[in-house]
């Protein structure tokens, strides 16, 4: 929902980095590859109850996932370049939850759980729309830069790093911060499983849809 917003505020200044490492000669690749460390370190961090510096390398690693993409806009963006970027952001979204888990299992594993499960039910939604708008020819008119149909929601990128920054910030109510951007995603997912339902709908079947 944030993300268009966050988006327009700072590409400029993603743009202008992005253009100091091309003339460096570093490419897209490596700076996802070194983001998803980065943003594992973070998890790494939270996990040893140190969730202040987890939290500093999580706003690292985020920008690091902008600059990837103003990176590669700047030469030419890449399949491969678009599929690295999304699994390893679901795989650093991920370690997030988690690693409060392991942090006090107690009080943090059930919260975590369904947070996972929350974004499960994201993820899915948001890879099966991006596949079949693929196979329908359809392309967002919100996030043209992105490589794939980008189906935003209450829950983005943004308002995860906000969600996480709080966890970071407040780490013992966790589970409220967990269990709260759990419903949120609840109301991402049911938002994308109407627009599925209502656009491929009118549409009809691509040949690479029959079996």
């Amino acid at each position: 929902m944030l993300d268009r917003a966050a988006l327009r505020l700072l590409q400029p200044l993603l743009h202008r980095w992005a253009r100091g490492l091309h003339r460096a000669g570093l490419g897209a690749d490596a700076v996802t590859w070194g983001g998803f460390a980065i943003g594992l370190a973070g998890a790494v961090a939270i996990a040893g109850a140190q969730p202040a510096v987890g939290l500093a390398l999580i706003l690292l690693s985020r920008l690091c996932d902008g600059l990837d993409g103003a990176l590669a806009r700047l030469t030419q963006p890449t399949p491969r370049g678009a599929f690295l970027d999304i699994t390893l952001d679901f795989l650093f979204y991920a370690s997030i939850p988690l690693a409060f888990a392991l942090a006090d299992p107690p009080a943090n594993a059930l919260p975590a759980a369904v947070l996972l499960a929350a974004f499960i039910g994201t993820g899915s939604s948001f890879l099966a729309f991006a596949v079949l708008a693929e196979r329908q020819g359809l392309h967002s008119e919100a996030y043209p830069q992105k490589g794939f149909y980008y189906l935003g929601g209450f829950t983005e990128a943004t308002e995860t790093l906000i969600c996480f920054a709080l966890m970071c910030l407040w780490p013992q109510h966790f589970a409220w911060w967990a269990y709260g951007f759990a419903v949120l995603c609840g109301l991402t997912l049911a938002t994308r499983i109407a627009a599925g339902w209502q656009v491929f709908h009118h549409t009809t079947p691509s040949n690479k849809d029959k079996p």
